[in-house]
């Protein structure tokens, strides 16, 4: 079974058909700068021309960067202030006419991992943290995901939030060493394994690809690993979802 996989980034909005049997790319895939600014109605252009350049007739999965509760943004995220309050499934159908299912982007992520990748066979709690401008969070128990966690915004100290002192961006913004940026993952790792005591932690994002420079600063009990579909995961994920929701 074939699935159009759409995942949208703050930079880049990128789709590809995918074997979600496999989870294997069918068809090459395609990028569309994100638009600045990144409007309901700029983003849903970009994905009618996603739709029309895969030719695509049937239902589609598409990772989304915000809060999302059954497909309605409970915020702009990192997009634009528009979007809180949108219904984007409702929004895309009416733009290209197909049906949508839409996934929070780090779901998506660990959608593609518990299926195809470094989750694959687990069993108990697999919690994915994917680290790149942000902290995204997917939860999953015996497979089966618990939808929309935002654990990169539990709380640090005086009401800041950990994806703001411990994200791979601020990490750039701040010019952290590894060493340094791995001691403050390793009080965020710490306390997410205090709040779910999960089996296994998968480190998704952009991050993955260097888990080597960091991961022995991270000293916690839980096993630790690298996503393993890296940049193909969002889109792989996002046709996974859609697929679900089909059978």
């Amino acid at each position: 079974m074939e699935i159009l996989g759409i995942d949208i980034g703050g930079s880049g909005i990128k789709g590809a058909l995918v074997d979600v049997q496999t989870g294997e790319y069918t068809s090459e895939r395609h990028r569309i700068p994100t638009p600045n600014p990144a409007t309901p109605e700029a983003v849903a252009e970009v994905i009618k021309e996603l739709v029309t350049h895969f030719n695509w007739k049937g239902k589609v999965g598409c990772g989304f960067p915000t809060p999302l509760h059954k497909g309605k943004c409970l915020s702009g995220g990192n997009l634009d202030k528009a979007w809180k309050g949108v219904q984007v499934d409702e929004l895309f159908q009416n733009k290209t006419g197909n049906t949508y299912s839409i996934v929070n982007d780090a779901d998506a992520a660990g959608l593609a991992e518990i299926n195809f990748g470094a989750g694959k066979d687990v069993k108990g709690t697999v919690v994915m943290i994917t680290l790149g401008t942000g902290i995204g969070s997917a939860v999953f128990l015996d497979g089966r995901l618990l939808p929309n966690t935002e654990f990169g915004h539990v709380l640090y100290k005086n009401g800041e939030i950990f994806e703001k002192y411990a994200s791979d961006g601020v990490r750039k913004k701040e010019k952290l060493s590894r060493s340094q940026w791995g001691k403050r993952l390793h009080k965020y790792f710490s306390h997410i394994q205090l709040l779910l005591s999960p089996d296994l932690f998968i480190i998704g994002g952009g991050a993955s690809k260097k888990l080597d420079k960091f991961k022995d600063q991270i000293k916690i009990d839980t096993l630790l690993v690298a996503a393993k579909l890296e940049n193909e995961a969002g889109i792989v994920g996002a046709a996974a979802a859609a697929k679900d929701l089909i059978m």
